[in-house]
C-alpha cells in the first residue's frame, strides 16, 4: 500500500468516500453532493478538512 492509500484508509468513512470521489474519480463537489444527497457546502467543507488532514499527515510522516 502506498502512503496516500494508507492515509486515505485511516480517514473517517465520510471523508474517505468524498475525497476519493473528488480526487480519484474527478467529480466536482456539486456532483458528489447530488450523488450523496447532501448539501454542496457540506461536501466542500469535508474536502477542505480532509485535504488539510492529509497534507498534515504527509508533512509529519
Amino acid at each position: 500500500m502506498t502512503a496516500i492509500s494508507e492515509l486515505l484508509a485511516s480517514l473517517p468513512e465520510e471523508e474517505r468516500i468524498i475525497l476519493t470521489m473528488h480526487y480519484i474519480r474527478g467529480l466536482s463537489p456539486e456532483q458528489i453532493a447530488n450523488s450523496l444527497g447532501v448539501p454542496d457546502r457540506a461536501v466542500a467543507s469535508v474536502i477542505t478538512i480532509g485535504k488539510a488532514r492529509l497534507l498534515s499527515a504527509l508533512k509529519q510522516g
